[in-house]
């Protein structure tokens, strides 16, 4: 048995804020088949058997601060304290029992981030009902609601509710048995007893007591959709011991929740595990505050988000790498921005997919250039099946994308596997499984009861296993060339994203059983547009086209073929993309990176086409 403990470099052109974070110590032990567990030394400390035990105590200590808070139409902040958010959760957790439902009928919310949204959530928790958010865009952008469907047959929700009725009506009709199944609009409600005011003024009884007091640790609080990538979405069951020793890991880690109640802004959709589980109870675990933003990573949802962040300085901040690559020419233009963003701000914490290491050198520099101070940033591992937190990074390193080290509680086991090694986890916040589908659950967990991520991990220190592991690809998206050689498409994809920075936004490798190498270009067209001068309302073929851009995507691809050790790491043609990968139908995994087969599967025409040398492609 060894023990570690990290001695990392820092990163000289500031000094780091003071931040308190969790100081790990690591326990190693590697079996003779090469098969390596990791785990903390010190142990996972008691967490709350029910999730709203928090909401309790916080409405007692402090009933007026700031739970949520929301824009109002007139520019201001509807807010809801936490004495409020337990009044509204008692009496809809009322209804929801008036209503029936059980956990063979749960809930489920066909819209997006909202305060209704929110404390129906709690509501449905607090009294034992589980609940599913979904995706609004299975509703409102499908044209068959396939996926819809398929949700509703595998947890036949006897509750649907939407922020307005009109927006979801079509998805509704085609999906639900409306005499069997109550529906809950928070505007343009059919009926008196359809509107969200009439859900909060019913009376709450004893009953909601007693639902709260017959919850147990292995009790279902929600369920939450994979993204369906290689198949039908799969309802992940979430208990109240997965979430709760989640959220304690996580405030052991980010200490300084402990002293100062976290404040956080965003966007992040809440039927995604690492917005709807880690971002939604981080406030309420630690008596914090969570202000929802209804902006978003695009050139106009980026608009709002930055109103929001004059407002709003928050102490720990998410998001994903193309939503800091959005806000990062605001906070080049904007001093007044800058200067409230990072006024407050201890951490950034950045989704799982990679983030290009300009847009690392970004933030440091800008933090750098406001406060005279670095602000730490991070990342980790997780997965809807993990509740989702289990790797964190929290120390100060100079190149993106290391994920850190197993949480409190959690086991890494990471198996030698075609050259790679395999990261499998187990712990208090693994799932138990995937709703009525037992034979998927047993496939997704090896033998000493391990649940297998499916990802590849790279020590980010050979000789030193506490300095933490890099992501390096899904097991499952590697591939050969026709002769026999391994592609680890993980480790390519960072290496090209990096390389050809900020005209890139992401890349798909392609290959398998061909000569040679190519790649599925999404590039970033506003820098595209920035670079030819060409009108916004271009046509991408157009731009594509461009002799600036043609130019220097091919100078950055011979530059990254010089760096090729052989055929593996050799990318000989590019083909620039239009549209951008599509999260709904699968192409982006919930971590927020390309989900490689998914593209290749989708866009095969096109990667036939690259190879029949019958498209226009950018070559060495």
């Amino acid at each position: 048995m060894q023990t570690h403990q990290p001695d990392h470099a820092r990163r000289v052109e500031a000094p780091l804020r003071p931040v308190e974070v969790w100081a790990p110590e690591i326990t190693v032990r590697q079996n003779d088949d090469g098969v390596i567990y990791i785990e903390q030394t010190r142990p996972l400390p008691p967490y709350p058997d029910r999730i709203t035990e928090p909401l309790l105590k916080y409405a007692a200590e402090q009933p007026e601060r700031t739970l949520f808070a929301e824009r109002t139409g007139d520019g201001g902040w509807t807010r809801i304290s936490y004495a409020e958010a337990l009044t509204k959760t008692r009496a809809l957790g009322q209804y929801l029992l008036d209503a029936g439902l059980t956990a063979e009928r749960p809930l489920v919310i066909l819209s997006g981030n909202d305060l209704n949204h929110a404390v129906l959530a709690l509501a449905a928790i607090h009294v034992g009902i589980p609940y599913a958010a979904i995706s609004p865009a299975y509703s409102l952008i499908s044209k068959d609601f396939a996926r819809l469907k398929d949700i509703f047959d595998s947890i036949t929700p006897g509750m649907i509710y939407a922020a307005d009725s009109k927006p979801f009506e079509k998805a509704i009709a085609a999906v639900a048995n409306l005499e069997d199944t109550r529906t809950l609009f928070g505007k343009n409600a059919p009926g008196t007893e359809q509107g969200f005011d009439f859900a909060l003024s019913t009376q709450p009884t004893e009953a909601v007591e007693k639902a709260f007091d017959a919850l147990t640790p292995d009790s279902v609080a929600k369920f939450l959709f994979t993204s369906g990538s290689t198949g039908t979405p799969k309802a992940v069951m979430n208990t109240h011991r997965m979430i709760c020793s989640n959220q304690i890991m996580t405030r052991e880690t980010f200490t300084y929740f402990k002293t100062e109640p976290p404040v956080l802004l965003s966007w992040a959709p809440w039927h995604h595990t690492a917005a709807g589980n880690k971002e939604f109870f981080i406030p309420l675990f630690s008596g914090g505050s969570f202000y929802l933003d209804h902006g978003n990573p695009t050139p106009q949802g980026i608009k709002e988000t930055v109103r929001n962040l004059k407002d709003v300085s928050p102490t720990w901040y998410f998001n994903v790498p193309k939503g800091f690559e959005a806000l990062i020419p605001y906070l080049e233009a904007d001093g007044q921005l800058r200067r409230n963003f990072f006024k407050d701000l201890k951490m950034l914490w950045y989704a799982g997919a990679s983030m290009a290491q300009h847009t690392w050198d970004d933030l440091e520099r800008l933090a750098a250039e406001t406060l005279g101070q670095r602000i730490l940033l991070a990342t980790g591992l997780g997965a809807t099946e993990t509740a989702p937190a289990c790797l964190m990074c929290t120390w100060p390193v100079e190149e993106a994308g290391n994920v850190g080290l197993p949480g409190y509680g959690v086991q890494l086991k990471l198996v030698p596997q075609d050259g790679k090694l395999d990261a499998r986890v187990r712990g208090p916040n693994i799932m138990p499984g995937y709703w009525k589908a037992p034979e998927v659950t047993a496939r997704s967990f090896d033998e000493e009861g391990y649940y297998c991520f499916g990802d590849a991990l790279r020590f980010a220190d050979p000789d030193d296993m506490s300095a933490g592991f890099f992501f390096d690809g899904r097991t499952a998206e590697n591939f050969k060339l026709d002769t026999g050689t391994w592609v680890s498409t993980g480790a390519l994809r960072t290496a090209f994203i990096n390389h050809f920075g900020t005209i890139v936004r992401d890349v798909a490798i392609a290959g398998a059983d061909r000569p040679y190498l190519a790649a599925l270009v999404f590039p970033n067209v506003e820098e595209l547009h920035r670079l030819t001068g060409l009108d916004e309302d271009a046509a991408p073929a157009a731009l594509f086209a461009h002799p600036a851009v043609v130019a220097i995507f091919r100078d950055k691809l011979t530059s990254l073929a010089s760096q090729a050790t052989g055929s593996s790491t050799l990318i000989r043609k590019l083909v620039l993309m239009d549209p951008p990968p599509s999260p709904d139908a699968g192409e982006i995994t919930d971590k927020g990176s390309v989900n490689q087969r998914k593209v290749l599967s989708l866009r095969a025409a096109t990667v036939d086409a690259l190879y029949e040398e019958t498209i226009e492609t950018i070559g060495l």
